[in-house]
């Protein structure tokens, strides 16, 4: 059985205030070149630590866009064309989909460069959620052509993991191994 990852864990995940703090720095000072963009909804900042923690301790290097240098200090034109570069040159594309994903103007946008970019091996959905088995996060339909990360027993592993699954096939691939491919 799979279960999706709770706002309560993620907030637990990322750690003391110092440690989130530390791991956002990093995640929004790195180059996206390689890197795994994570668009998130910026009404998420209480979870985002615990999301970038997960994927780091899965071999990931997470770049967000909060405080990125290059971007312009008021959202522009300009700030549309950095993004289009930065989804470009990462190698994988996580959306943080919550019940704050559907106020975002910019989320599905991103995700639609990602979709003509990235292989859909490349795309997937994180879901934070307030039950493990809340649905809610895909109540746009096309959420559901993408595979999506969750927690749970997965074939050939002692212990559950974190994996990357895709419901149609029923199949899931361990987070880790899907990081590298």
């Amino acid at each position: 059985m799979v279960e999706y990852i709770t706002r309560d864990t993620l907030r637990s995940t990322g750690g003391t205030l110092t440690e989130q703090a530390s791991v956002l720095r990093k995640a929004q000072a790195r180059s996206p070149q390689g890197s795994t963009f994570l668009s998130h909804s910026s009404k998420d900042i209480d979870i985002l630590p615990g999301v970038i923690a997960i994927l780091e301790r899965h071999g990931a290097t997470v770049y967000v866009d909060k405080k990125d240098d290059s971007l312009p200090p008021t959202t522009s034109r300009d700030t549309a064309t950095i993004l289009r570069g930065r989804i470009r040159q990462s190698r994988k594309f996580l959306l943080l989909t919550t019940t704050n994903s559907k106020d975002s103007r910019w989320m599905p946008w991103e995700l639609g460069l990602a979709d003509g970019y990235k292989s859909p091996t490349n795309t997937a959905i994180f879901p934070g959620v307030d039950s493990a088995t809340e649905r809610t996060w895909a109540e746009r339909e096309y959420l559901g052509i993408y595979d999506r990360v969750v927690y749970g027993d997965l074939q050939g592993q002692p212990r559950p993991v974190f994996m990357v699954y895709n419901q149609e096939k029923h199949t899931a691939t361990e987070l880790s191994v899907w990081l590298k491919a």
